[in-house]
């Protein structure tokens, strides 16, 4: 059963939590905060927590069963749990069932909105394994089906989506897209030769890399105008002026000729990056109100 869990935990990439979960908890800061001058309950946060393993188990779920005929060919995920055959398509879509019944029991506990809404988010977790099959945007596909993590923390304590909430929204998900741009240019070669669509596969690394720098630019201007739209002060000032210099370094670490630290530069810096401005947030919003 230990040995079980622990491949199960591997299929979904259990670590890669950290890259949306911290923005989870932001958005239901930013949301309680700007909305009722006040912070969500523990109560609140904890179930926006099994919210969040629901969804992202179910979608990481679904990603790799929809995925294993791909995933079997390509060496660089031939190794993964199904198609390496240490889990079989069943046992994974019972685990993917299980999640959603999370995900809807999280979901009733939070706000109706974010029970009504999460038909919207289902949908979206079984189409982006798709996207990949006949659009090279599929990255932003991804980015959209990620952002609906801060989205779904907003929405929980507040029932409700405004103009800030959107731009927080539009903000992480074109973080998403910039990052899954890089880390896709390591399977460039296969994808063109598999005929599935990328953006690597589609304009080459040079052009990839930069269209990752834009949408990460887009990215930092959504940051600045949460700056700008909330009280906000000088602590998460500081914090995205840290995640600035993060995305710089991450885009210093990889270049057309060398993707030696893609790893470094799509989990390390990333999950730091994420840590950090939800962590001035956090100071911004606790300590100073």
């Amino acid at each position: 059963m230990v040995k079980k869990i622990k491949i199960f935990l591997e299929m979904i990439k259990i670590e890669h939590t950290v890259f949306a979960l911290p923005f989870a908890y932001m958005g239901a800061l930013l949301g309680a905060y700007v909305m009722n001058g006040e912070l969500p309950s523990w109560g609140q946060i904890g179930w926006i927590t099994l919210a969040m393993v629901g969804a992202r188990s179910a979608a990481m779920g679904l990603n790799r069963v929809i995925d294993r005929v791909i995933d079997k060919k390509n060496p660089r995920t031939a190794g993964r749990a199904i198609p390496a055959g240490l889990l079989s398509s069943k046992e994974v879509y019972l685990f993917i069932i299980v999640s959603f019944v999370l995900l809807f029991v999280a979901a009733s506990k939070l706000s109706t909105l974010a029970l009504q809404l999460m038909p919207i988010a289902v949908f979206m977790t079984v189409f982006y394994s798709y996207t990949k099959r006949f659009t090279w945007l599929c990255h932003l596909f991804l980015g959209l089906t990620i952002a609906l993590a801060p989205l779904g923390g907003w929405v929980a304590v507040t029932g409700s989506v405004n103009l800030t909430a959107l731009v927080f929204y539009f903000t992480i998900a074109f973080w998403t897209a910039g990052f899954d741009v890089i880390y896709a240019c390591q399977d460039m070669e296969f994808d063109q030769k598999e005929g599935l669509h990328s953006i690597p596969s589609r304009f080459g690394i040079a052009q990839s890399l930069a269209l990752a720098k834009v949408f990460h630019l887009v990215m930092g201007i959504g940051l600045i105008a949460l700056y700008f739209m909330t009280d906000l002060s000088w602590w998460y000032f500081t914090g995205i002026m840290i995640a600035y210099f993060l995305l710089i370094y991450e885009h210093l670490l990889v270049s057309p000729k060398d993707l030696s630290k893609l790893n470094t530069a799509f989990f390390t810096m990333n999950g730091v990056l994420s840590i950090v401005v939800f962590a001035f947030t956090l100071l911004d919003l606790v300590v100073l109100s």
